[in-house]
C-alpha cells in the first residue's frame, strides 16, 4: 500500500519544517526501535526501570515532532515477543507502565488527534491493559492527525506465521484460491494492512540489526542507526536521521533518478 505524509493534507496543520529539510522527500511512515533503556538507566547508577520512565518522555517527544512535520505514520517497537524472557519484575513493571501511560495519556491522544493502535498479540497481556487499549482504539478511531502504531507483543516471525495460517484457513474453506495469492494478498493479512510499509527505519543505541521487527514491511526501508540511547534521543536526533533519509537514492531495485539524488547539505 501506498501513502504521503500529511504534508498538505488538508486534515493536517502542519507546523513548519527545519531548514534543510526538503517538504517534498518527507517520509510518510516512519518505524523506530526504540533501544538504550536499560543502558542509559545502568550508565547513571538507576534501575532499569527508570530507563524505561525516561524513555517514554523520548516517545511523546518524537510522537509530537512527527506529528507536527507531517509524518503521517509512527510504528515503534514497544514490547516484543521475546522480551517477556526478561525478569518477571521487569516485565511487571512495563506492564503497568504502559496501562499507567495510556491512562495519562489519552486525552491528551484525542486532543492531538492521534490515531492509536497497538499490533502484536494482545491476548496474551494482562487484562486491565487489554481492556484499555480496546477503549483507546476504538475512542482514537475516527481521529485524522498521525497513525501512532505501537507493537506490543509483537515478533515478526509469528507476525507471518499467523498471515500464513489466516490464508490457509481461507484456501481450505474454499473462500480463496491459492493461485491467486500475491504479495498484496499476503500484505492484507498482517498486522499493518492498512499503511504502507515505512519509508524509514530508525535503531537507537547503535545496535545494527533490525531484531524480529516488521520483517515483511521493512524491505525497502532506508535504515538510520545511531550510538544515541533511546532517553536521550530528542529532536535534533530525529531531524539528523531526517536529513540522512533524504540524502539517499530510493531506487526500490531500479535505476537511480537525478531527481532522488540530490543530497541535502
Amino acid at each position: 500500500m501506498t501513502c504521503q505524509s500529511a504534508i498538505g493534507s488538508e486534515k493536517s496543520q502542519v507546523l513548519a519544517l527545519p531548514p534543510g529539510l526538503d517538504v517534498k522527500r518527507m517520509p510518510a511512515h516512519i518505524a523506530v526501535i526504540m533501544d538504550g533503556n536499560g543502558r542509559w538507566a545502568k550508565a547513571r547508577g538507576l534501575p532499569r526501570m527508570m530507563g524505561h520512565r525516561a524513555g517514554v518522555e523520548s516517545l511523546k517527544t518524537i510522537l509530537r515532532l512527527c506529528s507536527d512535520w507531517g509524518i503521517g505514520v509512527l510504528t515503534v517497537y514497544a514490547f516484543s515477543t521475546e522480551n517477556w524472557s526478561r525478569p518477571r519484575d521487569e516485565v511487571n513493571f512495563l506492564m503497568t507502565l504502559f496501562e499507567n501511560v495510556l491512562n495519562r495519556e489519552l486525552q491528551s491522544l484525542q486532543n492531538e488527534q492521534v490515531k492509536i493502535s497497538f499490533l502484536g498479540d494482545l491476548d496474551a497481556l494482562p487484562e486491565n491493559l487489554t481492556d484499555l487499549i480496546t477503549k483507546a482504539t476504538h475512542s482514537t478511531s475516527l481521529n485524522t492527525g498521525i497513525h501512532f502504531n505501537v507493537c506490543t507483543n509483537y515478533g515478526g516471525r509469528r507476525e507471518l506465521v499467523l498471515a500464513a495460517k489466516k490464508l490457509a484457513e481461507r484456501s481450505a474453506r474454499g473462500d480463496l484460491d491459492p493461485a491467486l495469492i500475491d504479495e498484496n494478498v499476503f500484505a492484507g493479512e498482517l498486522y499493518t494492512s492498512k499503511e504502507c510499509d515505512p519509508d524509514l527505519l530508525i535503531r537507537t543505541s547503535g545496535e545494527n540489526r533490525i531484531s524480529n521487527f516488521l520483517l515483511w514491511q521493512l524491505a525497502y526501508s532506508e535504515i538510520h542507526v545511531t550510538d544515541v540511547l533511546w532517553p536521550d534521543f530528542n529532536d535534533k536526533d530525529l531531524l539528523r536521521a531526517l536529513f540522512d533519509y533524504q540524502s539517499r537514492s530510493r531506487r526500490f531495485g531500479g535505476l537511480e533518478s537525478s531527481s532522488a539524488n540530490q543530497k541535502v547539505s
